[in-house]
């Protein structure tokens, strides 16, 4: 079985990911490709498809989302993502007992002895009005019933697990600030979610591992459910192994893929690029040295920005008053130091609609 080297596997991710050469796919398309982008932090998408999308529109995204084409909804690993209306419908059912998992591992003593399926029709009766509200507030509406766990546990487990919902704008879009305001995902896209397979053939589970390894292949089993958070895919890989090819890489970890998808050379060039924080072309990896250092692993959970040379994590960088701020983590070359400026010219650019081209590079020498 062909082994993959870390820089392989970089270059394969690079590609998948749309960071080797920037696409001209459409943003709803681009979005669908990546399987959604991480969005707790509610402007980080967009420079995430700024570094991925040739001539990148901010306003493309925005008019999307309210259009209700994608939306903004907690979905993979129990964190918002950003995903097209189809996927979000298409996907929810299947991620529905993970999500109530990873609420009770946090509030399981808080929520002890609450019948959750009496909790969630309580909540989706509060929500039967179509009024938009905040987590407090439809936390309010029940605590009469269930006082004891507090609204934190009550809200936490209706809005990120029990009750499909879309988080509003102007929340999300391009240089605006607001509140997250919550409705259910079915009335704010005026569809219903799509049911569990009756027959336990699970096909959103199948579709899940073929579009994982599209955006994110070769990959590990471990590898996928890094990125949703699923444990109970094993059945859908099984089911699709005769059509996938396998690799192993450096640790003997076997890695699936789709036949055709793209593998280049692992000598390819890889142009510096800027990714925002959370970014899942980090975090959708259980074993995340194709693309980042085992020393540097923390930064990818702590919300850094990360600025990736020779297609690796080499730096973070922040915007202080309106200069992008690159601060490497190894030596630079002369002209990769070249190319990071070059390229943190270009985001002060992009997020400043032109006003501003400034960008600094702090010392790398150490």
């Amino acid at each position: 079985m062909t082994v993959l080297g870390n820089r392989a596997l970089g270059r394969a991710a690079l590609a998948r990911q749309l960071l080797l050469d920037r696409s001209v796919l459409p943003v709803l398309d681009a979005v669908a490709h990546l399987g959604g982008l991480q969005a707790q932090e509610p402007q980080e998408p967009f420079v995430g498809l700024w570094s991925r999308l040739a001539a990148f529109d901010p306003a493309a995204l925005s008019e999307l989302l309210s259009g209700r084409r994608v939306v903004r909804t907690h979905l993979m690993r129990r964190t918002v993502h950003l995903v097209t209306a189809d996927d979000a419908l298409a996907w929810r059912s299947r991620h529905d007992a993970m999500l109530r998992q990873r609420v009770l591992g946090t509030y399981r003593a808080e929520l002890a002895g609450v019948d959750l399926d009496e909790l969630a029709a309580a909540g989706r009766a509060v929500m039967a009005d179509g009024e938009p509200r905040s987590m407090t507030e439809l936390a309010r509406t029940v605590e009469g019933r269930w006082p004891a766990p507090g609204r934190r546990a009550l809200g936490e487990m209706l809005v990120a697990a029990l009750v499909p919902m879309a988080q509003l704008p102007p929340r999300g879009l391009w240089r605006r600030k607001a509140g997250v305001r919550n409705v259910p995902l079915a009335s704010w896209l005026g569809r219903e979610v799509a049911p569990p397979s009756p027959d336990g053939s699970d096909p959103v589970g199948r579709a899940l591992v073929r579009r994982y390894l599209a955006a994110f292949g070769p990959a590990a089993s471990a590898d996928l459910r890094a990125w949703c958070g699923l444990a109970g895919l094993p059945a859908a890989v099984a089911a699709l192994r005769p059509e996938l090819v396998a690799f192993r890489d450096e640790r003997g970890r076997e890695l699936l893929d789709l036949p055709d998808a793209p593998r280049p050379d692992p000598d390819t060039p890889a142009p510096v690029r800027f990714l925002p924080a959370f970014d899942n072309a980090i975090l959708g990896y259980q074993d995340r040295r194709r693309i980042i250092d085992d020393e540097h692993r923390g930064l990818s959970v702590a919300g850094a920005r990360v600025a990736l040379v020779d297609g690796r994590v080499a730096a973070t960088w922040t915007v202080e008053d309106g200069t992008v701020r690159v601060t490497p983590l190894r030596r630079f070359s002369r002209a990769e130091d070249d190319a990071v400026a070059e390229q943190g010219r270009a985001l002060a650019s992009f997020l400043s609609d032109g006003e501003s081209g400034r960008v600094r590079v702090d010392d790398s020498a150490r």
